[in-house]
């Protein structure tokens, strides 16, 4: 994180991360990998915003390396250019086929799941 702050983006205000709800993408990390002052300059550098638990895009990436890592690298590559020919056809293959993904958290599980995730109103 200190090279995507100092080296990729020096002159940003913020650095917004996406990140899914590892117990590893929290501002505490920096606190365990660096000392106090430099974990607080750090922090100070990112804007957290985490992908729901259930139904996130970042769901739907895992599912599709999962799927690449069985249909098409699951065996032994020669080289570099033998691996970008092979994925580019299982990609063509992949896009032809107008693969979707079949959710099944709807609107009304996630009022249900996420509730503590909205606002509360108070009416007096």
């Amino acid at each position: 994180m200190r090279t995507v702050s100092d080296t990729m983006y020096p002159d940003a205000e913020k650095i917004v991360l996406v990140c899914d709800k590892l117990s590893t993408h929290t501002i505490a990390a920096f606190y365990e990998a660096f000392e106090p002052n430099e974990a607080c300059r750090l922090a100070e550098r990112f804007e957290w915003h985490y992908t729901p638990k259930h139904g996130s895009w970042l769901n739907v990436a895992e599912m599709e390396l999962s799927v690449i890592a069985r249909q098409c690298l699951d065996r032994r590559i020669p080289n570099a250019a033998t691996l970008t020919s092979e994925v580019a056809q299982w990609e063509r293959k992949r896009n032809a086929a107008k693969t979707a993904v079949n959710w099944q958290f709807t609107t009304a599980d996630a009022r249900i799941k996420l509730r503590k995730l909205y606002p509360t109103i108070q009416l007096q």
